[in-house]
């Protein structure tokens, strides 16, 4: 069944230790055109994150937002100073014995020196990140692909009864033009007998004539042709596959069969049914416009 390229997800959830949050939006565009933002340093993810993105999603104008963050606690460790807090240690120590003081040395005491200590940042584990991310990533494109999927009957719906409707012009087109194309016959015959009374007349150079002239008003070939369109069409619908571009392309062709007819018929039945027919193919081009 057929898509939509409008979509939104967003899941968020605790994972690992990481707090994560992704959001996917989309509308309709002519290519696959993404744009993820993440923070600097998880660049290493968008890569992952495109390819996941593409195997739900082929065309439309895609934005992705991703938020990871760790317990303040969690981000830095503080490392100490062991050969300098020893030294420390050593030259309190020689005071105490020097100067006859008390040796009440503290953990307390030498943790006043506070070049012992130093902050590191805590680099994060490329695939424990990602073992965070993805998860949360999977729930959110699910979503996407639900509401896409979604879209995808209504626009499936709305184009199915179009074709219908298209079937119906098309089947009073060819009946209405069979008996046009008859009549035409029958007034161009009686139009060149009286133009040629008095002359001698080849009646089978007549007759050929009056053929080549009415063959040009037929619409046999566009009728067959638009026929076989609105058969492909309904096809497409049904597919699983992406087919929008496909059916853009056959949108025009139904566009210029249908202009065809009507510049071959001057009957007023016909020009009206033609003139419902590319009002129902206008109709089916702003649909299909936002169809994967």
């Amino acid at each position: 069944m057929i898509k939509s390229m409008t979509g939104y997800g967003r899941a968020t959830e605790s994972v690992g230790g990481y707090e994560v949050s992704f959001e996917i939006r989309a509308v309709n565009n002519r290519y696959f055109d993404i744009n993820i933002r993440l923070p600097r340093i998880y660049g290493y993810l968008e890569e992952k994150i495109k390819k996941s993105v593409q195997r739900v999603a082929a065309r439309g104008k895609i934005d992705v937002y991703l938020s990871v963050e760790r317990p303040e606690g969690d981000k830095t460790e503080i490392l100490l100073d062991e050969a300098l807090t020893a030294q420390y240690v050593k030259a309190l120590r020689t005071i105490a014995q020097n100067h006859g003081l008390r040796d009440d040395i503290s953990v307390s005491a030498v943790s006043r020196f506070s070049d012992i200590f130093s902050k590191k940042s805590r680099e994060d584990d490329a695939d424990a990140v990602w073992q965070a991310v993805e998860p949360v990533m999977t729930k959110a494109l699910e979503q996407f692909s639900q509401m896409r999927a979604r879209e995808g009957e209504s626009l499936f719906r709305d184009v199915d009864s179009r074709l219908d409707r298209l079937e119906e012009i098309l089947a009073e087109i060819r009946e209405l033009s069979a008996s046009a194309l008859s009549k035409y016959r029958e007034r161009m015959e009686a139009r060149l007998r009286e133009y040629l009374e008095d002359r001698n007349l080849d009646e089978n150079r007549l007759l050929t004539e009056v053929g080549i002239i009415a063959d040009k008003i037929d619409t046999g070939e566009e009728i067959t042709r638009l026929a076989s369109h609105i058969g492909q069409f309904r096809s497409l619908i049904r597919q699983d596959t992406p087919s929008g571009r496909t059916m853009d392309f056959l949108t025009q062709e139904l566009n210029r069969e249908v202009n065809t007819i009507g510049s071959k018929c001057s009957e007023i039945a016909i020009t009206q049914l033609v003139i419902d027919g590319k009002n129902e193919i206008e109709r089916i081009r702003e649909q299909i416009q936002n169809i994967e």
